[in-house]
């Protein structure tokens, strides 16, 4: 099941046309995820950290822009994450502008992550948690 994250685009996040900059896009929807694994009771710092002596960089990352948003704009980010295989998995985001009387998708985004050791940068086993949250999903 996707979780879904709501905020509201400041004016820091647009360009001088006005508008979302492109590259923010890929942060709100980081901020998303960081949030579903938040929601789900995942210690944030930790997965993001190396001290269990693993990383889980993002191998591969894909965006559609459908509409333009603008800052004021609401939106709702959905995150739903899938398992590739036992060390690799993927995100997908949407992210809808509810501005307005009708809701509009305004971009998709695909992130794919793969697990490595720190000390070999070869690939390991999802940590056991997150899996478990990749899995329930």
């Amino acid at each position: 099941m996707a979780f879904a994250y709501h905020r509201t685009i400041h004016f820091a996040e647009t360009d001088a046309a006005g508008l979302v900059f492109f590259a923010r896009y890929l942060m709100l929807c980081h901020e998303a995820y960081e949030e579903a694994l938040a929601a789900a009771g995942l210690d944030v710092a930790r997965v993001f950290s190396t001290a269990d002596g693993l990383m889980l960089p993002i191998t591969r990352s894909h965006t559609e822009y459908l509409r333009p948003l603008r800052a004021g704009d609401k939106v709702r980010i959905t995150v739903t994450p899938t398992r590739l295989n036992d060390h690799a998995f993927s995100l997908a985001f949407e992210i809808t502008r509810l501005t307005g009387t009708v809701e509009k998708l305004a971009a998709r985004a695909t992130t794919e992550h793969v697990c490595i050791a720190v000390a070999t940068r070869e690939r390991s086993n999802l940590p056991p948690a997150l899996a478990a949250w990749i899995d329930a999903n």
